[in-house]
């Protein structure tokens, strides 16, 4: 039987060790900075006085990440909605799987639309390689995030999805928490979501039963975050153009730094969040299945079908993919106004000093153009009902 001393090295932080990690993160001084980049005209003062009479993760939650998450949506934001709150039972811990858009906002905004609603808010896989200073670390453990191993070795690569495999199902069936978790390593670039088959194997790494018996324990629920505007569509326009361009291109911590920064702080427009029915009759089906590769992919197309047709697409969207194959069979969903507002915010998005502006500009409208490409291309897996 696991306890959490088992995973002290990728856990979240309990209640026992919040007055002592409030103390380290108030000491400082990035993380001041930061705070106060968030929230224009707090003092330092105002910072250290909320945050020590923080004694519970939960107070944690209450009183500093939901208030962050209401002011990000207030300010940059017009305005945000879920659907799909009846498809969960708030007595029941899920693991949620979502597209993956913008580093800490997919969790952050469904978190505070979890906890404005009555449910308990969910623990978050967050990777390695984005805790780059220790007050990062402590930030996100406090905010109930467990550590994904990333640039680690074959063998320690085998070793840490183990673990995490061990520790997500811990979470889930003996701490009741629920958990989000990215589809895929890493942010989708160019707006075309795909599940990851090696999350999947991963999370089977803790099951000792059948392949739907597991999956079944896990109670895997899809969810579709979209963004009227990507918060980081130039940031991810210009890492795409030097990965073509540049041999050896690679990010550095100080770029994911920025992205988080700039994720919080740039306009999103209109966002919307749907929660998927959790995943348990279609599992019988997949069983059946002789090869366990196949069993892997079904999964994988049934998440991503589910993604897909709940992605909310906006105006946006569909301008886009007009403008990337050159028709205007979708003039209906937009309107002119709508389409000079969207190249304007492109022009205003795109350096032409940094490289090859036909390129640059096709690579962003890719990204807002191929969720409709999903849509066009939505197929029901074989193996799914017509019900």
């Amino acid at each position: 039987m696991f306890t959490d001393s088992d995973f002290d090295a990728i856990r979240p932080y309990n209640d026992s060790e919040v007055v002592e990690t409030i103390g380290r993160l108030i000491k400082e001084e990035a993380f001041i900075r930061f705070s106060q980049q968030l929230f224009p005209g707090f003092s330092k003062e105002m910072i250290v006085k909320a945050l020590g009479e923080v004694k519970t993760i939960k107070e944690f939650q209450s009183n500093f990440i939901v208030r962050l998450a209401q002011h990000i949506i207030d300010h940059t934001t017009k305005g945000i909605t879920i659907d799909g709150l009846e498809n969960l039972d708030p007595k029941e811990s899920y693991l949620f799987i979502s597209d993956h858009r913008d580093i800490i906002l997919d969790s952050a905004l469904l978190n505070v639309m979890l906890y404005n609603n009555g449910f308990e808010t969910t623990e978050i896989a967050i990777g390695s390689n984005l805790l780059i200073q220790p007050w990062i670390a402590d930030l996100v453990k406090l905010n109930k995030s467990f550590v994904v191993q990333r640039n680690v070795t074959v063998r320690q690569m085998l070793t840490s999805s183990k673990q995490l495999s061990s520790y997500i199902q811990y979470a889930l069936n003996t701490k009741k928490s629920s958990i989000w978790i990215a589809q895929r390593e890493g942010r989708t670039k160019d707006g075309d979501d795909r599940t990851q088959q090696s999350l999947l194997k991963m999370l089977q790494m803790s099951g000792d039963v059948t392949f739907s018996e597991h999956f079944k324990s896990l109670r895997i629920v899809p969810v579709a975050i979209s963004y009227e505007y990507e918060p980081c569509d130039a940031m991810k326009t210009l890492e795409v153009y030097k990965k073509e361009t540049e041999e050896g291109f690679k990010k550095t911590p100080k770029d994911d730094l920025r992205s988080m920064i700039k994720g919080m702080v740039n306009e999103k427009g209109r966002v919307n969040f749907v929660i998927g029915k959790p995943i348990s009759i279609m599992l019988d089906v997949i069983e059946e299945m002789d090869d366990s590769r196949d069993k892997f992919k079904a999964l994988a197309d049934l998440i991503d079908y589910r993604i897909h047709k709940n992605y909310k697409l906006w105006p946006d969207n569909y301008i886009a993919y007009d403008i990337v194959n050159k028709t205007d069979e979708f003039a209906d969903k937009y309107t002119s106004e709508e389409k000079d507002l969207f190249l304007k915010h492109m022009e205003k998005k795109i350096n032409p000093d940094e490289g090859n502006l036909e390129r640059l500009n096709h690579i962003f409208l890719e990204i807002y153009a191929n969720p409709v490409k999903n849509r066009l291309e939505l197929k029901k897996p074989d193996f799914v009902p017509d019900k």
